[in-house]
């Protein structure tokens, strides 16, 4: 049997986002994901393999390479592959194109939770960096809450004001701690390793999307917002010990393991109580969910053939 190949244009052309989050709900349905990442260095260069294994679901490897130096010779300084494999039979069932699996499942990871955390009457949305996941998380936000106005804001205004018009219902902020106060939904993806937030810009009723920390020593809120905040990650295993916004503070000693109130693998918890408190999710977007997310982008590749 062939090997299926789908290319970001021709997979993308299939996809909406509020597809990707049933198909998120019915994957977190299945039996908790065995999940293995590896890493291999030469000097600045990384390869890393996310591998998840949902029962029921099938296989995933995902593969990138990150190399800093490539953009100095007009090069990606990303590329990668995403391999999907049977759980019937462990054939390789299709090859992804990595940034397509890659978009859809970080913005769609934070879509997903915003959706059962955040105040259905949601109308001011904050996003925090003017990069390409800011990008996907206008798509993404724009898709499950349409009737929402959107602010930008960038560490560089222009950057922000260039974002804001491509957009309708956008516009570009320069006060940041002004706009946080204003918001409704915040979500931020920097790369930041000190904290551009903080918790006491924050008001009752928000939901915060945290996204861009990804590594031991980065996060993006200070710790006054992680204790004044109901706390959600989208997995136990690829958060807690593994990404600063919440290994740094559980080492400190500031929370505890117990003050992450649930996973996406506990329904019944992951859910907002009141209209007051603040919801705060930590997007740590692990292999399984890119499992899930290369599933979804088959299925719906099969039924537009």
């Amino acid at each position: 049997m062939s090997v299926v190949q789908i290319s970001f244009e021709e997979g993308q052309a299939n996809l909406d986002w509020l597809g990707l989050c049933q198909a998120f709900d019915h994957g977190h349905e299945l039996p908790r994901a065995e999940i293995s990442d590896t890493f291999l260095y030469r000097g600045g260069d990384t390869l890393l393999n996310r591998s998840a294994w949902i029962d029921g679901l099938g296989l995933a490897v995902k593969c990138a390479t990150v190399f800093p130096d490539n953009p100095k010779n007009n090069r990606p300084m990303i590329n990668g592959g995403v391999s999907l494999f049977s759980d019937e039979t462990g054939a390789l069932a299709a090859l992804v194109d990595f940034h397509l699996v890659t978009k859809w499942k970080t913005a769609g990871d934070s879509l997903c939770a915003a959706l059962k955390l955040a105040r259905p009457e949601s109308k001011r949305i904050l996003i925090v960096g003017a990069g390409t996941v800011g990008h996907s998380l206008r798509a993404a936000y724009g898709a499950g809450f349409p009737d929402a106005e959107f602010l930008i804001w960038n560490r560089t205004a222009t950057t922000a004001e260039a974002f804001a018009a491509k957009y309708p219902n956008t516009r570009a902020v320069q006060d940041l701690p002004s706009a946080v106060a204003m918001a409704d939904i915040i979500t931020s993806a920097t790369m930041s390793t000190t904290p551009v937030l903080r918790g006491d810009w924050f008001q009752p009723g928000q939901h915060i999307d945290l996204i861009g920390a990804y590594r031991p020593d980065m996060r993006e809120v200070d710790d006054q917002a992680l204790l004044q905040s109901s706390v959600f990650v989208d997995s136990y295993a690829t958060t807690l010990d593994h990404i600063g916004e919440l290994k740094i503070p559980l080492a400190d000693g500031v929370i505890t393991p117990e003050h992450v109130r649930a996973d996406y693998y506990q329904p019944n918890d992951f859910k907002r109580c009141t209209d007051d408190e603040i919801t705060l999710f930590k997007n740590g977007g692990g292999a399984h969910l890119d499992l899930m997310t290369a599933d979804y982008i088959l299925q719906q590749w099969k039924a537009a053939q």
